[in-house]
């Protein structure tokens, strides 16, 4: 391995170290080059108001949007070596990528954009068709406890709910929601009580879980502040 080559590794271990972050078994395609993955820059104070990964207090930053998408689906939404989709723009700023557990599983779309003057790429918030979240909506200010109403299918309706705040995986709480089941969508209401948080903004998480080894096959997060 050259000096070149042992830097960037090096480089990466670092960077992952800093965050936290178990990225499990996870190995990026040979068609992307490392250094197309992650960046490291000085890290600006505050998270972008609309953003919700990477974490601002990170020197974590994404040269590409599809790097983005994958690290994002594993380090934040729990994937396991997801089946990542080319990057389908919008503009020239912003687009999605679709990202699947396996190759006949559900779509979860994640939202990308460039945002700060450095013009890298963050995740927005990340959509599938078997959880979707009516209330409260995307920006909305939130407070505990918190009333989350919407649709969603899953193997006995069971669908994972998180309210994370920024710059920790640690949720601020976690639960279930009951809608409907075996491709059959219905509505599903809860009320969530979660503790104070250290932060102005966060995301509420929603995972759909295999049945067969309690994997993540679908996954939604939807991009939300706090009220004081």
């Amino acid at each position: 391995m050259g000096k070149r080559q042992l830097s960037i590794v090096v480089g990466i271990i670092v960077v992952v170290g800093a965050l936290g972050i178990t990225i499990g078994r996870y190995t990026a395609p040979n068609t992307t080059s490392t250094t197309s993955l992650v960046t490291t820059t000085t890290s600006p104070s505050t998270q972008p108001q609309t953003a919700i990964w990477p974490f601002a207090s990170s020197r974590t930053r994404f040269t590409t949007p599809v790097s983005a998408a994958r690290s994002f689906a594993v380090a934040y939404l729990g994937f396991t070596n997801p089946l990542v989709g080319s990057f389908q723009a919008g503009d020239n700023q912003s687009g999605e990528v679709s990202v699947r557990a396996t190759a006949s599983g559900p779509v979860t779309t994640i939202m990308v954009r460039k945002l700060t003057s450095a013009q890298n790429w963050w995740v927005l918030g990340a959509a599938t068709h078997d959880a979707q979240l009516s209330k409260p909506a995307t920006l909305e200010k939130i407070s505990s406890p918190v009333i989350l109403t919407g649709m969603s299918t899953a193997f006995e309706a069971v669908v994972n709910v998180a309210i994370r705040e920024d710059g920790v995986l640690t949720p601020l709480c976690s639960d279930v929601v009951m809608g409907g089941s075996m491709g059959t969508m219905s509505e599903f209401s809860k009320s969530l009580s979660f503790i104070k948080p250290s932060t102005t903004a966060g995301a509420i998480v929603f995972r759909i879980l295999s049945a067969k080894d309690g994997s993540v096959v679908a996954a939604a997060a939807q991009r939300i502040g706090f009220k004081p």
